[in-house]
């Protein structure tokens, strides 16, 4: 098993509305970066768990966990042109963006803030805390998965 830290900002998309949709269940489309396209396609599994973190927002943290009940498949949203994450040089012969289904699994009991994160030493190497990265998905070690756990 894998684990990750995906965002997404609360206004478009929050935790609530993941726990509200059918099954719990959303295709998470839109990803517009080859580095998490990447993931999307060839590293994420079905069963890996997933920080959900709330980004531009007036605190953003992690806010909950879901599960990967999906791998990889083509993000059909490339292909709509009435979508705003259209792109004209994605067909379904060869697809370039990916996405992957989650299923909420809980809400944290409280955020815990990118503040607070970056206050801890032992999450130094966490992409997340790290200048300039604005990765919408990211990886996380089991150690950090553990650790970040541990502060809820």
């Amino acid at each position: 098993m894998k684990y990750w830290l995906m965002k997404s900002e609360p206004d478009t998309f929050s935790i609530t509305d993941l726990a509200q949709r059918p099954g719990q269940i959303e295709p998470w489309d839109g990803v517009r970066n080859y580095q998490a396209r990447n993931m999307m396609r060839d590293d994420m599994q079905v069963g890996d768990l997933v920080f959900f973190y709330h980004s531009n927002c007036a605190e953003p943290g992690i806010v909950g966990i879901m599960a990967v009940a999906k791998a990889g498949y083509p993000d059909g949203s490339a292909f709509d042109p009435d979508d705003k994450h259209f792109d004209p040089k994605s067909n379904l012969e060869q697809p370039r963006w990916f996405r992957v289904d989650v299923q909420y699994v809980r809400t944290l009991s409280r955020t815990i803030t990118l503040h607070e994160l970056k206050l801890k030493p032992e999450l130094a190497d966490l992409a997340l805390v790290r200048r300039g990265n604005r990765l919408s998905i990211m990886p996380v070690s089991a150690a950090q998965w553990q650790f970040i756990l541990a502060l809820e």
